[in-house]
């Protein structure tokens, strides 16, 4: 049985994401600052709202996807924002990337006006969203998620509770601070075995199959020409970029500052990502952070 979702954000993973849903036979009444991204999905039969408001009329079901905490808590608090427009009894899925006390804040004034809402970020990237292979790192009621389920499974292959409001993000951070530790170590390895005459490929396929093996030697590797359908190898286009690698260890910086934790390598991944970025590549996939340790001669 087919719902009325209104869907907000429709970037790089929001796009796609609402594809997906389409596909399942969903109606969608879609809204984004960026015109060009609503007619692409007003074309595939998705309803174009000229307003997030607009969006929400009468929808059984809410999700947004949007860049950062400050997008999210200016769209749904204040008196003109969106939980105004929202009915009561209504399920959001706020699907961004955002801080834990943005979440919980915006959770608990949701549940003031009786609407029910859950964190769902993502993780597998722009190409995981168009597949809807997604992973959902869902904080808030179990019975929430339950009733969100339905459409999570439409976009996404593995949806996990981390716990209530903000569990999802905190376990968000922590994979992509882990994420960016990786692809740094990763990229400083290869290019100190490229310096000493290794050959790339050579090495990548030695450490997948020893005790340095992890997903960016396996599945993403920042080597140009190792694997071919890896940003690597497309000049770093597309992908996470640099700049989204640099807010989610910020993130994880603020988290690690209020409750006291140690991060000193998620610091260090940060500092290298800032780095990487202030020299020009903030638009460039996260694995490009190979150009930090390796020029081409």
């Amino acid at each position: 049985m087919s719902s009325i979702i209104g869907f907000i954000g429709l970037g790089h993973m929001g796009g796609p994401m609402a594809q997906n849903l389409l596909k399942a036979g969903h109606r969608l009444q879609v809204f984004d600052l960026v015109p060009q991204a609503v007619q692409a999905l007003a074309g595939a039969g998705a309803t174009a709202a000229s307003s997030a408001a607009e969006a929400v009329a009468g929808a059984d079901l809410v999700i947004t996807m949007l860049p950062a905490s400050r997008h999210v808590e200016s769209l749904y608090l204040g008196d003109d924002g969106l939980l105004a427009s929202i009915a009561r009894g209504t399920l959001v899925l706020e699907c961004s990337t955002i801080a834990p006390e943005s979440a919980r804040k915006v959770s608990a004034a949701a549940a003031q006006r009786g609407i029910r809402m859950i964190d769902a970020p993502v993780s597998g990237g722009t190409g995981g969203a168009v597949a809807g292979t997604l992973t959902f790192i869902v904080g808030g009621a179990a019975a929430d998620l339950e009733s969100a389920r339905p459409y999570l499974e439409k976009m996404g292959k593995n949806i996990f509770h981390a716990g209530d409001a903000g569990a999802g993000q905190v376990a968000k951070i922590c994979n992509n601070m882990l994420l960016g530790i990786l692809m740094a170590g990763t990229a400083e390895a290869l290019a100190l075995g490229v310096a000493n005459g290794l050959d790339p490929k050579t090495l990548s396929d030695i450490i997948a199959k020893s005790s340095g093996r992890n997903w960016a030697t396996e599945l993403y590797n920042p080597w140009p020409g190792v694997m071919e359908n890896a940003p690597a190898s497309k000049d770093y286009a597309g992908g996470f970029g640099v700049d989204l690698m640099l807010k989610d260890l910020g993130l994880a910086a603020e988290a690690s500052m209020q409750a006291r934790a140690t991060t000193p390598l998620g610091e260090l991944a940060r500092n290298l990502y800032a780095l990487h970025s202030t020299q020009g590549h903030g638009q460039l996939d996260f694995s490009s952070i190979l150009k930090l340790y390796h020029q081409p001669r």
